[in-house]
C-alpha cells in the first residue's frame, strides 16, 4: 500500500510539473489550440490532422502547437514566412533531429540534413549534376513527353473499365527521374519495379502516419517488433536497389563520357577522396540518390492523381482545358513548357491543382539555427518552425475563389495567366524544393497531354472522394478508381 501511495505521489509530481512547464513555455510562445500534457498536440493531429491545419489560422500570424513536449512554431502568412526563410535564411533553415529519419539515413542525403558543409556540399552537386543532365533543359521536356505517350498508352489498355490509376502515374513520374538518376527506364510490366513503387508509397504513408510520429517520441521501440520496423525493411529496399545500381555503374564507369547522376557522383567521390572535409562518400551517395529518387516520384505522382480526381469532380472545366489544347496543339503534337502562354486556362488549371491538391499542407520541418526574434517572440537556436501553406494558399485577401478549384485564381480579365505570391507548392527561400524545374515540367506536360487524349470519368456509383486525402510525408488522395476514353473515339 505504501509503495502504491509512493508511486500516486510520484505521478501526480510528475503531472504538476508538466503542467507548470507546459504552462510557462505556452507563455512564452506565440497561442496556438491547448496541449495535453506530455503528448500536446498529437492526439488532434491523428484524428484529423487537416482539421488542426486549418483551425491554427483563427490564432494570428504565428501560433505554436506540441508534438509530444516539443513546441512548434507555425507561421501562417505571407509576409512572416518571407521574413523567416527569405530575409533570414541562413537562420531559418536547419532541420530539426528526426529520430525515425535518421534511424533510416544515419543523417546523410540532402532533404532532412541540417544547414551546414554537408548540405551545401550534397545540394551543389545536386543542383549542378541535374542541370548537366536536362533539368530545365529541351531534353528533359522531350523525355516527359515521349514518358507521357507511354502512359496514355497503357492507360487505353483499360479504357472504357474501372481501374485503379496509381501504380501507371508513379511509374511514369518515376521514370523522368530515373533516366536522370540512373540513366534508365523501366517497363510499366517490371514486377521488381512496381514492388519497389510500392513499397515507396506505403513508407511515404507510413513515415508521416501517427506509427512514425509515435515513434518520433519514443525512438527505443526501434528495438521491439511493430509497424515502424517494416519502415525500416521498406527503405533498406531502395537502398539495396541503388546500391545494386551503383556497383553496375562503377564497372562500366567511363569518366571522358558520364551517362547520370550516379555516374557523376562516382567521378566526384574519386576527386574528393584526399579531401578530409568531404562529404562525398558511398553512403552519402546513397541516401542522396534516395532522396532525389523520392522526391522526384511521390510528389509529381500524387499531385497528378489529385488532377484526376479534381477532372472528374469538374468535368466541364476538363472540357474546357481539352477544347483549348485541341485549338492550340491538335490531337498529334506533343506540348511543351513554351505552349503555356498560348495555353493559359490549361497552365491556370495545372496551378490551381497544386494549391488545392497542397500536398505538403505545412512543408518541410526547418530549425533556427540560432537564437533569433521574429514578430517579437524571442526564439532559441533549435526552434523549430512549420509554414502554414494551406493558410497562406488559402488566404481570402490573396486569392478570388480560396476555398473552391477554380483556375479563376491564376487568370485575370482579359483570361491571361498571372502569378499569385501566395502560390507556394515548392516553398521559397535556401530550403526550396531541389526539383521545382523538373516538377514544373512534368505536372505540366504530363497532365496536356493526358487531358489531349483522354477523357476521365468516375465509375458508375462511385462515392463521394474524401477531399482531405491521407496525411502521410506527403498528403494524397485516398484510392480510387477511374474510367478513361480515347478522345479521338469520343470526337
Amino acid at each position: 500500500m505504501l509503495l502504491g501511495l509512493a508511486l500516486l505521489v510520484g505521478l501526480l509530481t510528475l503531472l504538476l510539473l508538466e503542467i507548470f512547464r507546459l504552462s510557462s513555455s505556452r507563455s512564452r510562445n506565440p497561442p496556438g489550440p491547448k496541449p495535453l500534457p506530455f503528448v500536446g498536440n498529437l492526439l488532434q493531429l491523428m484524428k484529423d490532422p487537416m482539421a488542426l491545419v486549418r483551425s491554427t489560422q483563427k490564432y494570428g500570424k504565428m501560433c505554436t502547437i506540441y508534438m509530444g513536449r516539443k513546441p512548434m512554431i507555425m507561421l501562417n502568412n505571407m509576409q512572416i514566412v518571407k521574413e523567416a526563410f527569405v530575409q533570414n535564411g541562413a537562420v531559418f533553415s536547419g532541420r530539426p533531429f528526426v529520430p525515425l529519419l535518421d534511424w533510416i539515413t544515419h543523417g546523410y542525403g540532402i532533404v532532412m540534413v541540417t544547414y551546414g558543409h554537408a548540405w551545401k556540399q550534397q545540394r551543389r552537386f545536386a543542383l549542378h549534376t541535374l542541370r548537366n543532365f536536362g533539368l530545365g533543359k529541351k531534353t528533359i521536356e522531350e523525355r516527359v513527353a515521349e514518358e507521357a505517350k507511354y502512359l496514355i498508352s497503357e492507360m487505353l489498355k483499360q479504357e472504357g473499365k474501372a481501374f485503379y490509376p496509381i501504380h501507371l502515374i508513379m511509374n511514369a513520374a518515376a521514370n523522368i527521374i530515373c533516366s536522370v538518376v540512373f540513366g534508365d527506364r523501366f517497363e510499366y510490366d517490371n514486377k521488381r519495379f512496381a514492388k519497389l513503387l510500392e513499397i515507396l508509397n506505403e513508407n511515404i504513408r507510413l513515415a508521416g502516419s501517427p506509427v512514425g510520429q509515435i515513434f518520433n517520441l519514443v525512438p527505443f521501440i526501434k528495438h521491439f517488433p511493430g509497424p515502424h520496423q517494416k519502415i525500416l525493411q521498406n527503405a533498406n529496399s531502395l537502398f539495396w536497389f541503388i546500391r545494386e545500381a551503383v556497383e553496375e555503374h562503377r564497372k562500366t564507369l567511363d569518366p571522358e563520357n558520364l551517362r547520370d547522376f550516379i555516374d557523376a557522383y562516382l567521378l566526384e567521390m574519386t576527386k574528393h577522396e584526399a579531401k578530409e572535409d568531404s562529404t562525398f562518400h558511398k553512403d552519402n551517395m546513397i541516401v542522396s540518390t534516395a532522396d532525389l529518387f523520392l522526391a522526384g516520384t511521390d510528389t509529381t505522382a500524387a499531385t497528378l492523381r489529385w488532377g484526376l480526381i479534381y477532372m472528374m469532380e469538374h468535368p466541364d472545366i476538363q472540357e474546357r482545358c481539352h477544347e483549348e489544347i485541341v485549338q492550340v496543339l491538335g490531337f498529334d503534337r506533343s506540348p511543351c513548357m513554351d505552349d503555356r502562354a498560348q495555353l493559359p486556362y490549361t497552365y491556370a488549371t495545372v496551378s490551381e491543382i497544386q494549391r488545392c491538391a497542397n500536398i505538403a499542407p505545412l512543408g518541410g520541418i526547418h530549425q533556427t539555427t540560432q537564437p533569433t526574434e521574429l514578430q517579437g517572440y524571442h526564439l532559441p537556436a533549435g526552434t523549430e518552425i512549420l509554414s502554414n501553406f494551406t493558410a497562406i494558399m488559402t488566404d481570402q485577401e490573396h486569392w478570388k475563389h480560396p476555398n473552391t478549384f477554380n483556375p479563376e485564381n491564376f487568370l485575370d480579365e482579359k483570361g491571361q495567366f498571372c502569378k499569385n505570391d501566395c502560390f507556394l507548392p515548392f516553398s521559397l527561400g535556401p530550403r526550396v524544393c531541389l526539383g521545382e524545374s523538373l516538377a514544373k515540367t512534368e505536372l505540366f506536360i504530363f497532365f496536356t497531354s493526358l487531358i489531349q487524349r483522354l477523357k476521365f470519368s468516375w465509375p458508375p456509383g462511385a462515392p463521394p472522394p474524401n477531399m482531405d486525402g491521407v496525411m502521410g510525408m506527403v498528403r494524397s488522395p485516398f484510392p480510387f478508381h477511374t474510367i478513361c476514353h480515347s478522345r479521338e473515339t469520343t470526337h
